[in-house]
């Protein structure tokens, strides 16, 4: 999961950075895409643009992972996350990426001591699980909206950077 972090991290990054240029000009995400659409420039590689694309196609995939990670507690983590990451980031993914992944799958680490990761102290898994649907709850609205943003832009359907 370092990789996922690693790119949400850059991704955030990206975005910041360009919204502290000129706080009150790039208030919001959508100043920022007007601006790259208007320069041509939103569909390359180092854009705001694509960093949003990839940005919300990382929270999809940890939005349906946690919602497998709920609902089904019989499926391995490894199967989990391979599932996820069919629904959400295949798709988009080059052979590079997808090679990638297919390396980092062999990595993850048995679903109980993912989950033991994931527990507070003093908290146990039906408390976890609450609060997974929780998180699940507000994120999606939230999606719903940059999807629906991304799409008015043409953004949408972007591949691998």
């Amino acid at each position: 999961m370092a990789v996922l972090r690693q790119d949400i991290h850059q991704n955030i990054q990206k975005l910041d950075k360009m919204y502290e240029s000129d706080p009150s000009v790039y208030s919001n995400v959508v100043e920022i895409l007007k601006k790259e659409a208007r320069e041509g420039i939103a569909r390359k590689p180092s854009s705001c643009s694509r960093a949003l694309v990839w940005l919300t196609r990382s929270m999809d995939f940890t939005v349906n992972l946690l919602e497998k990670l709920e609902k089904d507690v019989a499926q391995s983590l490894e199967q989990v996350v391979e599932d996820a990451y069919i629904t959400t980031l295949k798709p988009w993914h080059g052979w590079i990426s997808s090679a990638a992944y297919k390396v980092a799958l062999k990595l993850i680490p048995e679903r109980k001591a993912f989950i033991k990761l994931l527990i507070a102290e003093e908290e146990d898994y039906d408390m976890l699980k609450e609060e997974m649907r929780e998180l699940i709850s507000l994120l999606l609205p939230l999606l719903d909206d940059i999807h629906s943003i991304l799409r008015s832009f043409h953004l949408d359907k972007l591949k691998a950077k």
